[in-house]
Formats: C-alpha cells, sequence, structure tokens
C-alpha cells in the first residue's frame, strides 16, 4: 500500500478547511494509486496524528508526508516534522517527509494565471502591455527571513514575466512592510492601478485583512484603480507541484535550501538561532475548532472569539498560564505554557489568533526510542532524505538529536520562540490593526 500524508496548517475558517480539504481530494484523484489522507497542524480536524492513525489502521507499513506551506519556515522545518517523528517512533510507522512547494515554475505559472484572470475581469486582452500597472504580491509573512525573502522572489518572477511597470512586496503579518503602509507607498509611485496578489493558497482571515487593507487605502486614493486578484486554490499546477515534490521524496531529492536556513547558518540578524531544537509549538491548539463549532462567528471567522476573551480578562497586561498533562502519539509529556496574548514583541499572528510561548516541558518517554543519539554541544545536522527530518536535525547544548532527523532536549528544560528581531519595526506588526 502507498500512503500519502498531507500535512494542512489548519485554520479556525472553516472555509479554509474545506479548501485544503477539497485540494487532497483532488491530489487523490490524481494519484489513483495511493491512499492519501490529510491532517491539520491547529485548529481544524482531523489532525495530522489522526490521519497517519487511519492510514496504519488500513496496513500502511510506510507514509510519505508532504507540507501543505508554500515555502519552508516554523511549520514546514519545526512543528511538522516533530509532530511526524514523535508519532513514527511511538508507532513504528516510518515517515519520509518531503519538502515544500517553494520557489517552483508550476508555481509561478499558476499564480500568472491568476493575476490574468484578474486583469481580464477589468477589462485587459491578453498581449496588452502593462507598463502602466503596478504589481503587489503579499505573502503570509514569517520570522524566518528565507521564507520572506521568496516571497519577493516570486513578486520578481510574477513582475518581470508579466512585464508590469513596476512591483512591490507587502506581508500579511509577522515581518514588514504590512498590507496597508505596503500599500500607500505604492500609491506614491504615481500607477493608476495597481493588482494586489495574495500568494497563499487558501481562503481565511488573512486573505480577508489583504482586500479589507486595499479597500481602505483605495479610498484614501480614489485616484488609483486597485485591482484585487485572486489567491491560489486548487490550480492544478498547484496539484502537479505537489505531486513533483511526492516524486522528489520517493528518489531522495527532496532536500530543501539549507544554505540560507536560520537553523544551520549564521544569517545576518538571526545568528542566535543556529541549533534551536526542533520542537512542534502547536500541541495546545490541535484539533480545538473552527468557525463550524464557534458561537461568535458564523462560517466566516472574524476574530469575534479573541475580542469576546480580551473583553473577559488583559492577556496582554497580566499573561495567562495553564498546566496540563497529555499524552500525544504515545509519548506522555506535562507542559506548563505562558500565554502572553497579543504581545508587541514576540507574537506569532496565524490569522485566527496571536500567542507568544513560554514553555517548560518535561518528556518521559512513554516508548524505548530505537533511533541511536548524537550528543552535540553544537547543532547537529543530518542531510539527505531522512526520515520525517526533511534534511534537518538541530540540537543545542545537552540536546539529543535522534537518527532520524529529529531532536530535542530530555530531562526537564525550558524554551521559548525567539523574538522575531525587527518585531518593534514601524511598518511591522505592531502598526497593524485588527479587523
Amino acid at each position: 500500500m502507498k500512503a500519502l500524508m498531507l500535512c494542512g496548517h489548519g485554520s479556525r475558517d472553516q472555509g479554509a478547511v474545506d479548501e485544503f480539504r477539497g485540494l487532497s481530494e483532488k491530489i487523490a484523484r490524481r494519484l489513483p494509486d495511493w491512499r492519501v489522507e490529510y491532517g491539520y497542524l491547529e485548529f481544524a480536524k482531523p489532525i495530522i496524528r489522526e490521519g497517519l492513525d487511519k492510514l496504519r489502521s488500513e496496513g500502511a507499513r510506510e507514509v510519505m508526508a508532504l507540507p501543505g506551506m508554500l515555502f519552508a519556515a516554523g511549520h514546514a522545518k519545526n512543528d511538522i516534522p516533530s509532530v511526524l517523528n514523535t508519532y513514527s517512533a511511538a508507532n513504528g510507522l516510518p515517515v519520509t517527509y518531503g519538502r515544500e512547494l517553494g520557489i517552483d515554475p508550476k508555481m509561478i505559472r499558476a499564480a500568472g494565471e491568476r493575476i490574468r484572470e484578474c486583469l481580464r475581469d477589468d477589462g485587459w486582452r491578453d498581449g496588452e502591455a502593462l507598463h502602466d500597472t503596478m504589481l503587489v504580491v503579499v505573502g503570509r509573512g514569517a520570522s524566518d527571513p528565507d521564507a520572506n525573502s521568496n516571497v519577493a522572489k516570486v513578486m520578481r518572477m510574477l513582475w518581470e514575466g508579466l512585464g508590469f511597470g513596476w512591483g512591490e512586496t507587502a506581508y500579511s503579518g509577522v515581518t514588514f512592510p504590512l498590507v496597508d503602509p505596503g500599500l500607500e507607498h505604492a500609491s506614491r509611485l504615481g500607477y493608476r492601478r495597481i493588482v494586489v496578489f495574495p500568494y497563499f493558497l487558501f481562503t481565511g482571515i488573512l486573505v480577508r485583512r489583504i482586500f479589507d487593507a486595499t479597500d481602505a487605502v483605495a479610498a484614501r486614493h480614489p485616484e488609483i484603480r486597485f485591482l484585487k486578484a485572486g489567491y491560489l486554490g486548487a490550480h492544478d499546477l498547484v496539484v502537479e507541484t505537489f505531486v513533483d515534490r511526492l516524486r522528489e521524496t520517493i528518489e531522495g531529492t527532496n532536500n530543501m535550501n539549507c544554505q540560507m536556513c536560520k537553523y544551520r547558518e549564521q544569517v545576518l540578524g538571526f545568528e542566535v538561532e543556529v541549533g534551536l531544537p526542533q520542537e512542534s509549538h502547536h500541541h495546545h491548539v490541535e484539533g480545538i475548532g473552527t468557525t463550524a463549532d464557534c458561537r461568535f462567528c458564523e462560517g466566516t471567522c472574524i476574530g469575534a472569539c479573541k475580542a469576546a476573551a480580551m473583553e473577559g480578562h488583559d492577556h496582554a497586561a497580566e499573561g495567562a498560564s495553564h498546566g496540563h498533562s497529555h499524552v500525544a502519539g504515545g509519548q506522555g509529556h506535562s507542559a506548563r505554557h505562558g500565554h502572553e496574548h497579543a504581545s508587541e514583541a514576540n507574537t506569532h499572528d496565524h490569522g485566527d489568533h496571536a500567542h507568544s510561548h513560554g514553555h517548560d516541558h518535561a518528556h518521559p518517554h512513554a516508548h524505548d526510542n530505537p533511533h541511536p543519539h548524537i550528543h552535540s554541544h553544537e547543532a547537529a545536522h543530518a542531510h539527505g532524505n531522512e526520515p520525517a527530518g526533511h534534511g534537518h536535525s538541530h540540537s543545542h547544548g545537552d540536546a539529543h538529536a535522534h537518527g532520524h532527523g529529529h531532536g530535542h532536549g530530555h530531562g526537564d528544560h525550558g524554551h521559548t520562540h525567539h523574538p522575531y528581531p525587527h518585531a518593534d519595526h514601524p511598518l511591522g506588526p505592531r502598526s497593524m490593526k485588527r479587523r
């Protein structure tokens, strides 16, 4: 049995969850000889572990796993591999992890088609020059500079490939410039038509915020025509890129861009993150629900639950701590989380919530680990086609790096998300108004 696991981010927005399921079904139709399952890292169900359970119960003896991510940042490099490695070690199921969609000619062509569709709706005809039109590509935004720079490369390839008069890049969160200041800057460059293209796979609150910000800037600049292009969705070329990533994983050529990885190299401004452990920070939001389960929102997430929670108590001022213990994938651990909601310096905006974590974890293993440990006081790296390791194994201090490409410290240790070094940038998240 050939088994493929698609690992999605997950969202509170039921529309985004439905679209990822639709993409998974489309990939399954494209791969009739494969048993395809999917799961989510956070919020939505099924969670990744449940998808793996289903494949294992149906007889899978090995699983290929692909991240449903455009670029490799924390989710693709740390969170998903951690979930997969924990499950693999606990259940004896080999899982080989592929790479993200990344910069790919098929993805650029799919993006180009979405932009052309938008222009045609505005009366543009194929072949007409676009020298009087500007393109603004909006990426998700991450605390990983390599992922952010990939958005800029996508923008440049679309700008040059389609022949726009000018091009700029903005981000929906975490980094800078955000959409509103980015479009304000664009409005000063003299172009009378600006195409705003969200380089996203699916709908959700972030795409709606991008369009809301576009409408707000357009209202301030009635002399400019702002066009809103559709996101990528389950475009046929997106599906074909997933098929290519699966083929690479089978062939062992699924290596990511390690030369610019902030966990391996001294990337300017991120030097302190070399060798950080590869671990997930999302177990506390696994499968907690979507707008289908929310009494505040009807189908479309508008963040009302967060506003209601903030009325009850001020997380930003006081923080909130809670204790819980749980067993995930056969590996028991207790965790204490300190949450600082809507903080300015160390915030991870997932579109549906903002939070920072301070964790103290104890990891008593509920299984005998068959993998050898590599002890190192520096970063331990394992390259190549490794189970669930994506070519990455990080250890720091006295952490153990498992032979299957995942490292984390055993015993009592504390860890926190490293603050994004430019979290106070005036064009970044501190200036973002929640809608």
